[in-house]
Formats: structure tokens, C-alpha cells, sequence
């Protein structure tokens, strides 16, 4: 963790959580930084590629960063582009993949200070 000052602020260098010369991928559990959130970072070029079918005991954000997804979420099948913020309920089944061309890079907000998942599939 990068310094901290006396103010609270909290600095946390990339290198701590993403391995160099890979999709940016990675996470940082908001009891690192003293926060009710925990952060997931998902990059990849590759089409259908994404988590899947899983559930978490919080609600989960979805922020589209770049590029497009075919989410699952629940009952509902949804299609996210650059810009789009979706939210998966607490308990509820969900999963994406990238729908290409290209890159999709998402930030999730885990409303936890830790990550908690079930894998379903």
C-alpha cells in the first residue's frame, strides 16, 4: 500500500495488484483501504471470454469502462457499452462476456469490504 497521510488518503500503486504485461486484471479489498468496497478490475481482448455464473452475498456495480458485454443478470439478459453502470442485487446469479470487437474493460464495485463468491458454474 502507498503512503498514507494525515488526512486519511490512501495512495495504492497499480503494481500492487496487476501483474505487468497482462490484461489489467485484479482487485483490492476495501479492508485494505479502510472502506465498505471492494474493487475488481477485468480487461480482455478476447470475444466470450468473462466470469461465470456466479453470486455474492452484496449487491455488485458494473461500470463499462471500454468496449461492450453480454450480461446475465438474474432473469434478464442485457447488452453494456463504454459508459453504461449496470447493478447486480445481492444474492442474484450473474455473469458477462465480452461481446466484442476489441477490448472490454470494466471496474466492479463489490459493496463489501471483501470479495465473497459462489461459483455456480
Amino acid at each position: 500500500m502507498g503512503p498514507e497521510d494525515k488526512s486519511g488518503a490512501v495512495h495504492l500503486l497499480a503494481s500492487a495488484f496487476r501483474k505487468a504485461g497482462e490484461d489489467w486484471r485484479g482487485h483490492v479489498e476495501g479492508v485494505d483501504l479502510g472502506v465498505d468496497a471492494t474493487l475488481l478490475f477485468f480487461e480482455t481482448e478476447e470475444v466470450g471470454k468473462g466470469p461465470k455464473l456466479h453470486w455474492h452475498p452484496y449487491a455488485e456495480i458494473f461500470i463499462i469502462l471500454e468496449g461492450s458485454a453480454a450480461y446475465t443478470i438474474g432473469d434478464q439478459q442485457l447488452t453494456a457499452h463504454a459508459g453504461d453502470v449496470l447493478v447486480g442485487p445481492a444474492t442474484i446469479p450473474h455473469s458477462f462476456r465480452n461481446l466484442g470487437p476489441g477490448r472490454l474493460r470494466t471496474l466492479d464495485v463489490h459493496m463489501s469490504d471483501c470479495w465473497v463468491q459462489t461459483d455456480l458454474e
